[in-house]
């Protein structure tokens, strides 16, 4: 792909951003205008109808409130997570439209049947008391539309700003200019293996930009946090930024594992429990000044009013500025004392940071922030370090004719791809079995990768192999389409059960027991996940290791991994049709969470007229087990569901 001149990347990736935002608005306008519940209840977005509980306030003094729905056995599964967006709707009388109650909501816990609510203000708890007592209400994912507007203004900005630092930086990032690098002796670390500390020492030595790529199982996060460590021995301060809540609390967590005072930034709705405590509001609250400043808060609100006399409109004006000072003392306290400031990418155009510079931006999980949002971070930077894995999970975007256009196209594939001296590629791994890695390093590592050798041999069991490949292409198996345009195949997933309660039986429930031995199920479509849990939670055969199973998309898995990984491929057709699977980075999460063994079952015939999936087929073959079932001679279900 040329390179565009930096303004006019910018300007592109904005064009693009608000072609999402259209889509998006249109989308949901639709979704409006669609009055067919029964439809719209199989949606991942909405629940219809639900039932409101009583307001109560949370441990943060929020007002919350819990939102039930009914689930059944073919339920799909929610979109609904912690600090999204959403809204209430009722339908009209007469039937013919949907409408919303007013304000905006955000979802503060997620639970099976029940969601608990954010309340903004009194006027939207008042508002959605009303509707609840005289009408039915629905709840749905609303439009982040704040995200669009932080992105929109941070890519202005880039485009606008005449800060020479600044721009050095943005046409070093996204234009012609190349990086420097300083020469400092080299730094040891023991601990970490040569590439590691490689990176380590790029990173430390850059003057604008270093990229950690970390394939899967490559000790990235531990790679990353030496490398904070280490520049904070340099710094005084650094800011950590990650596209999602979940990765700034993770690698906040391993810092502060490590000792280092991390101030988290954000929406505590959004937070881990583990980060809660290290939430810029709580340490608000728990500083010594803080009881001063709530007692004058509690006198101000309590004694204004009309007909003041001067005297005590003087003494109200002086509590005033008392109030402005301590929190000015509060929050300049706060920052002083952490070295580390973590939020998202978005999160780092919250009003407390507006002021705020640094020395060095730390983004980790980069492959998957839009660039627009790490322009928001960036702007408050110097330089910039980038770490994730461009060959696994990119950005979602939801227009298809954006993504086409270069919306999905990250920060980091740019710079790994203009400039190749900034980066450092790990390149041995500790998860998988050599066989299981053997594919992957090979297509989307140039076969640079190598296992542990503590992994390499590792099985589940001495009489197994790491790679078993189920091939249903005899079996007149077929693939549907849901409602929702997901994909399922039925008898795929029915073989699966079988599939595994098989691999069970061979290696021993008691001992995958008392080894503790945890299976992943995957697959890359959502009708075919909830499927397969439908068929799980009917058989009475996996009771004593449903702790030890999980299911789910290709998305719910990334950055976790599992001992067994069981992917349903789901594709069975006569044309090739591959569909999603086209994305081969989710493909490569897939197969790459696996430890010690992977199984695939999916139509091998079908399947092989995409090249990746001819040589994955191929390597199958060569160094694991390939079996083709035989054509149905009667009932080939029977007794698996």
């Amino acid at each position: 792909m040329e390179q565009l001149s930096p303004i006019s990347e910018l300007q592109k990736q904005a064009e693009l951003l608000r072609m999402e935002l259209r889509y998006e608005q249109e989308t949901y306008a639709h979704a409006m205008a669609q009055n067919r519940m029964t439809s719209r209840v199989q949606e991942a977005t909405c629940r219809y109808p639900v039932t409101i509980g009583d307001f109560v306030y949370n441990a943060l003094d929020q007002m919350v409130v819990s939102v039930s729905y009914e689930t059944d056995e073919d339920d799909p599964g929610t979109e609904f997570e912690p600090g999204k967006p959403i809204s209430f709707f009722y339908q009209s009388e007469d039937g013919t439209e949907l409408r919303e109650v007013p304000h905006q909501y955000y979802i503060e816990q997620v639970g099976e049947g029940v969601v608990t609510v954010a309340i903004p203000n009194r006027q939207a708890m008042q508002s959605l008391r009303s509707s609840a007592q005289i009408r039915l209400l629905g709840i749905q994912t609303a439009i982040d539309t704040t995200s669009y507007q932080v992105m929109l203004e941070a890519l202005d900005a880039a485009m606008r700003s005449e800060n020479e630092k600044f721009v050095h930086l943005r046409d070093t990032l996204i234009g012609p200019l190349q990086p420097r690098f300083r020469h400092l002796p080299p730094l040891s670390f023991p601990w970490l293996n040569r590439r590691q500390q490689e990176a380590v020492q790029k990173v430390v030595e850059a003057q604008e930009v270093a990229i950690v790529h970390g394939p899967p199982g490559t000790g990235k996060t531990t790679t990353l946090v030496e490398a904070i460590i280490e520049t904070l021995r340099r710094e005084t301060q650094v800011m950590v930024c990650a596209p999602s809540n979940a990765a700034v609390d993770w690698i906040s967590e391993q810092l502060m594992r490590r000792g280092v005072n991390v101030l988290r930034v954000g929406n505590p709705l959004r937070m881990s429990d583990a980060m809660l405590e290290c939430s810029y509001e709580r340490r608000f609250a728990a500083h010594p000044d803080y009881a001063e400043l709530w007692n004058i808060r509690r006198t101000l609100r309590q004694e204004r009013g009309p007909g003041l006399t001067q005297q005590q409109k003087a003494r109200l004006a002086k509590l005033d500025a008392r109030a402005t000072e301590l929190g000015i003392r509060i929050h300049t306290d706060l920052f002083d004392q952490a070295r580390v400031i973590s939020c998202t990418l978005i999160g780092s155009a919250y009003h407390i940071l507006e002021y705020r510079r640094f020395s060095t931006l730390f983004i980790d999980e980069a492959a998957q922030g839009l660039q627009a949002a790490c322009w928001a971070a960036i702007l408050k930077a110097d330089r910039v370090v980038l770490s994730g894995d461009h060959m696994q999970l990119p950005p979602t975007i939801k227009c298809p004719e954006a993504a086409h256009g270069g919306l999905d196209r990250t920060l980091m594939q740019i710079v790994a791809q203009t400039k190749k001296q900034c980066v450092t590629l790990l390149t041995t791994q500790y998860r998988m079995n050599n066989d299981i890695m053997a594919f992957p390093s090979q297509w989307f590592y140039h076969g640079l990768l190598k296992a542990a050798p503590q992994v390499a041999a590792r099985l589940v069991s001495p009489i197994d192999t790491a790679l078993t490949w189920i091939d249903t292409s005899q079996c007149l198996f077929g693939e549907r389409q849901s409602r929702s345009l997901s994909r399922s195949n039925a008898e795929e997933a029915r073989l699966l059960i079988h599939v595994l309660r098989d691999y069970v039986e061979m290696v021993g429930p008691t001992r995958l027991q008392n080894d503790r031995t945890d299976f992943g199920i995957i697959s890359p479509y959502r009708a075919q996940v909830r499927l397969i849990r439908r068929l799980l939670k009917w058989q009475k055969y996996f009771r004593t290791l449903r702790s030890q199973i999980s299911v789910g998309t290709v998305d719910g898995f990334q950055g976790q991994e599992r001992d067994v990984i069981v992917i349903s491929m789901v594709r069975d057709n006569d044309q090739g049709s591959i569909g999603f699977l086209n994305d081969l980075r989710r493909m490569n999460v897939a197969i790459t969470r696996a430890k010690m063994k992977l199984i695939i079952v999916g139509n091998a015939e079908t399947l092989s007229r995409h090249r990746f999936y001819a040589q994955l087929i191929e390597h199958f073959r060569t160094h694991g087990d390939f079996i083709t079932l035989p054509p149905p001679t009667t009932d080939t279900t029977e007794g698996t569901a």
